[in-house]
């Protein structure tokens, strides 16, 4: 537990939008609190191969990333502390309290860049069989399928990059997409329809996961003709995109209607000192390089209302 209570910036997120913008208020000399829940790096941290970053043309793995942006902050004077943010209070016009699992922090001025959680699928046998063949990170658990038939739900950009990954130890990966076309960029599809290890169920919904002690399969809904079918596999990848973990902002902060932070271009909430970055933005794009573009505007934005208020 820290034994300093007071910051000029507190940050509540360590992926790549938090870790920027830790880099820019230390670089501006604010004292800053950097809170993590989990990994430092977030979601990338997850991933395999980023091949879009600029910066590296052969591209790099996510968790080397995160890495060098940890260090890079660190060696700016970022303070990292592992615990959970619970609550977000306006004492006055130059005191922002923030409540956590490790006690409570003041700060001058808060940026949130929180992480999104992996939605899951709701259908019966999901939980039951989570830890026991159904996955939500291929990265991780991938290796544990070696030979073995898998499935993967989504279509994305996530689920299609996880689905090739997943090649390199699975059978067999099949794709089940709700729809007829995917939604991942046009290269991703192209490697997909190119790998033969790769199938497609599309149309298609999970009803439900089966098994004994591990999963054994899968039963499927065709959404246009209302056929059913079963498919036999020995593990399931759930990639449908995230859901934003700002359920400790309602009432606080004004979210959208999937619960994503509203701001505007300087990264400002409706609260003054109060700025969000990164996935928990309502935005149209949720990359890497974005949610560091994020965070760089949201540490500026805060120096600027910082040196104002001061």
């Amino acid at each position: 537990m820290s034994e300093k209570r007071n910051y000029q910036v507190i940050i509540i997120g360590g992926g790549p939008a938090g870790l920027t913008a830790g880099i820019y208020t230390s670089r501006a000399s604010l004292d800053t609190l950097l809170l993590e829940r989990e990994l430092v790096g977030g979601q990338i941290a997850n991933v395999d191969h980023l091949e879009n970053f600029p910066g590296f043309p052969e591209g790099i793995g996510g968790f080397d990333l995160a890495q060098l942006m940890q260090k890079q902050a660190e060696k700016y004077g970022v303070n990292i502390l592992y615990g959970e943010a619970r609550g977000v209070t306006v004492k006055d016009k130059s005191v922002i309290l923030v409540t956590t699992s490790e006690g409570d922090f003041e700060a001058k001025a808060v940026i949130i860049t929180g992480a999104a959680k992996r939605r899951k699928l709701g259908v019966p046998g999901e939980a039951e069989y989570t830890g026991k063949g159904v996955s939500y990170c291929a990265t991780c658990d991938g290796p544990l399928f070696r030979d073995q038939p898998v499935a993967i739900a989504g279509g994305g950009n996530s689920a299609i990059t996880e689905a090739l990954h997943l090649t390199r130890f699975a059978s067999k990966v099949t794709v089940i997409h709700r729809r007829d076309q995917l939604r991942a960029t046009a290269i991703l599809q192209q490697r997909a329809f190119a790998e033969p290890k790769i199938e497609f169920r599309w149309n298609s919904t999970i009803e439900q996961v089966e098994g004994d002690d591990f999963v054994k399969r899968l039963r499927l809904n065709d959404v246009k003709t209302g056929a059913k079918s079963v498919l036999e596999i020995t593990g399931l990848f759930v990639s449908l995109g995230f859901e934003p973990d700002t359920a400790f902002l309602k009432g606080i902060l004004k979210l959208d209607e999937q619960g994503y932070i509203v701001t505007n271009n300087e990264m400002e909430t409706n609260v003054p000192g109060i700025y969000a970055a990164g996935d928990t933005r309502s935005k149209m794009a949720r990359q890497v390089i974005t949610a560091a573009g994020d965070g760089a505007t949201a540490a500026m934005s805060a120096e600027r209302y910082i040196s104002e208020h001061a």
